[in-house]
């Protein structure tokens, strides 16, 4: 079993194209003997946002903090805290904080 408070995981700045101001946390990973899902913590500065990419898993996320919008068929989706999103498999999406402080959110994705 991991117990931890995610401040005690430093933040990684995602380095990947189309990324602006967005830091990832692995809090549980197959490295920590979770052999279906990974969960993470993302936090996007304000004007802040993701890549727009698809890939062959599903992604499950729960904003925890902050407003913004999340890119879904070609149109920006509306968020707040306490917002779950379900990405399904190979369709485009994007987070974008459109807010004035950090948006934070969980996203779990398969290994």
């Amino acid at each position: 079993m991991k117990v931890m408070h995610y401040r005690d995981i430093d933040p990684q700045k995602v380095e990947m194209e189309g990324v602006k101001g967005a830091t990832i946390r692995w809090l549980i990973a197959d490295k920590d003997g979770a052999p279906n899902f990974a969960m993470r913590l993302f936090e996007v500065e304000p004007g802040g946002h993701s890549p727009l990419h698809s890939h062959e898993g599903e992604h499950e996320v729960f904003i925890l903090k902050g407003d913004g919008t999340v890119w879904k068929e070609g149109k920006e989706v509306p968020f707040t805290a306490g917002t779950a999103i379900f990405v399904p498999p190979n369709e485009k999406h994007q987070f974008i904080n459109k807010g004035a402080g950090v948006m934070q959110f969980l996203c779990m994705i398969p290994v």
